[in-house]
């Protein structure tokens, strides 16, 4: 069966990682699942689909994107959703759970009280004892996609897991308006069973699954 209608889409799934040193990392607990299988919908669908996932996304199913690509770092999704806007797109799914924290300075207590900071170490031993750690916030990759990509609709996602319902549709609603996006996807504890879509002006609806989210995504891209 020919498709007539097909569309140019980028998925970003799974989690990117900041590492500590050469030898450790921090990272979340995103598996790339939702976003592999919304992307192999989109292929089923007759859409030319590109799969940007982490390298640490433990989800085994198939991928069957024409286009896989893996990154680590958010600094290295940054980087490669810039280099593919010279490519067309018309639709950029952005799912990845980006990790909203990087290292920043490393210090050990010394005699005193004071702190020494630990710079250029390959693996930090833990015969150090106690560290401190910063944590700087990562860049916010889903503020700058209107500026790469001016003309492609922009569905981004909000995973929140402290609060309430209201407050994550809130956070949602947020989330398209600043970043000029066109919809927000919801779930997490916090929402609880299910998807939520979040579009302009507060439209809202509420998908029980995964298949009936991504109907409503393709059915939003259809729409023109």
């Amino acid at each position: 069966m020919a498709y007539v209608f097909c569309m140019n889409c980028i998925v970003t799934a799974g989690p990117t990682y900041e590492p500590l040193d050469e030898v450790r990392r921090l990272t979340n607990f995103s598996t790339g699942r939702l976003g592999t299988e919304l992307a192999n919908y989109l292929v089923a669908r007759g859409h030319r689909v590109i799969l940007l996932i982490g390298e640490m996304a433990v989800h085994t199913g198939l991928r069957k994107a024409q286009q896989v690509e893996t990154f680590n770092t958010t600094a290295d999704l940054r980087e490669k959703l810039k280099l593919l806007s010279a490519k067309k797109a018309d639709a950029i799914f952005h799912a990845a759970a980006v990790s909203d924290f990087a290292f920043g300075r490393i210090f050990e207590p010394n005699e005193g009280g004071k702190l020494s900071e630990i710079k250029d170490a390959k693996k930090i031993s833990s015969r150090r004892g106690k560290l401190l750690v910063e944590f700087v916030p990562t860049p916010k990759i889903i503020y700058e996609l209107r500026g790469w990509y001016p003309q492609a609709k922009i569905i981004g996602w909000k995973f929140e897991a402290e609060g309430k319902r209201a407050d994550a549709l809130a956070a949602a609603q947020q989330q398209i308006e600043e970043c000029k996006t066109d919809l927000c996807v919801v779930n997490g504890p916090v929402y609880g069973e299910g998807f939520g879509l979040v579009g302009g002006k507060g439209a809202t609806g509420h998908f029980a699954g995964p298949v009936l989210l991504f109907d409503a995504l393709e059915k939003f891209l259809k729409a023109g």
